[in-house]
């Protein structure tokens, strides 16, 4: 049985859907083509406000090849050739970790927005990366992308009535990722690993939902290390901060099947998912519509023939939805949602670095 949907009665959140005004696209140059980087140009074909002008990678080959994929666009040799084009508006920057932040800092120099993956090498690292951006007076967002899916808000507006004061939330988000091959087991180019890659998501859900920017009072963390290349694969651990919230968070790639669960746990009930990172509906590369994406309430000593689902449809994808944030972000990049969103950054990236400086292997 998929825990969310359950058996009981089912509701429908009527929040708003996301308008613009917005009349010229917001010209789009990708740097790196990994996954995520695909990811982030099949989600462009949902939109009319961003578009692919340009993409740069380390190898030529590989960037013609995902030019070629989304639309023949001009194929850059570099990224330094890609700032300097004058094609773009903004940057997506897609590469390892290790190297994200000069480029980061280069874009900002040149005027243009800036979307970044996450995570970053620590706290520091990015606030260099955003207080260049808000110097040069342009947008940065990182790239997390359910915090974009209305479910998210609805979330948050159902909390105070399904869970009552919020006192903590567990996580689990696990998928198979063991190749060797794969950048996010080599240290030297994601120095954190499955903890900055999956526990990120973790950590901004606690963020997202308990409101909390009480410093951290407690971390215990504790990572597996690949025994070829060193880099860490899995981790667990446990955060308290000092108003009294705990979050309890798995990660990592060993488990042989995806694992996206969160449950917000209060005095009335819990609030469970069991796809927070990549709604089922439409989060990944095939859509399953038989699966609509929502939240599931329960409560007392109710079994599952009386948990209440809370339906949240989205007619556009999360990474859809993130690009057109992206954008009306980029319009007002002195707006008051740029500093929000920095904010968010921040507090996510200081909480995972409470995590690895905890870690012990």
């Amino acid at each position: 049985m998929r825990l969310d949907l359950g058996a009981g009665p089912v509701e429908r959140w009527g929040g708003s859907t996301q308008n613009s005004s917005m009349t010229t696209p917001l010209r789009l140059g990708i740097i790196g083509t990994g996954f995520i980087a695909d990811v982030i140009a099949h989600a462009l074909r949902g939109t009319t406000e961003v578009t692919l002008n340009a993409v740069a990678s380390r190898r030529v080959e590989t960037a013609s090849a995902f030019a070629l994929r989304h639309g023949s666009v001009p194929v850059l040799e570099s990224w330094e050739s890609l700032l300097e084009s004058g094609t773009v508006d903004a940057v997506y920057v897609a590469t390892p970790t290790s190297v994200r932040e000069p480029i980061c800092l280069a874009a900002a120099a040149k005027g243009l927005a800036v979307l970044a993956d996450k995570p970053f090498l620590n706290r520091d690292s990015l606030q260099r990366i955003t207080q260049a951006c808000t110097q040069a007076g342009v947008a940065f967002l990182d790239g997390t992308h359910f915090t974009h899916h209305p479910r998210t808000q609805a979330v948050r507006e159902a909390l105070p009535l399904k869970t009552g004061p919020l006192q903590g939330l567990r996580t689990s988000f696990f998928f198979p990722a063991l190749d060797r091959n794969n950048i996010r087991l080599q240290p030297d180019k994601e120095p954190t690993g499955a903890i900055g890659d999956m526990a990120w998501y973790s950590m901004r859900a606690v963020v997202e939902y308990s409101g909390s920017d009480a410093p951290v009072a407690e971390c215990r963390s504790w990572a597996q290390r690949d025994a070829v290349t060193g880099g860490w694969i899995r981790g667990t651990g446990f955060v308290r901060l000092s108003d009294g919230f705990t979050a309890t968070w798995d990660a990592g790639y060993t488990v042989g099947a995806c694992l996206m669960d969160l449950d917000l746990m209060g005095t009335q009930g819990v609030i469970s998912m069991d796809d927070f990172v990549l709604d089922w509906e439409g989060g990944f590369g095939s859509p399953d519509t038989t699966l609509p994406v929502g939240f599931t309430h329960r409560f007392g000593m109710a079994n599952p023939a009386t948990w209440v689902r809370t339906e949240t449809p989205s007619p556009q994808r999360q990474s859809t939805r993130m690009l057109e944030a992206f954008a009306r972000l980029a319009r007002n990049p002195r707006g008051p949602e740029v500093a929000q969103s920095i904010r968010r950054s921040l507090r996510t990236q200081e909480l995972v670095d409470a995590v690895v400086a905890s870690l012990h292997d």
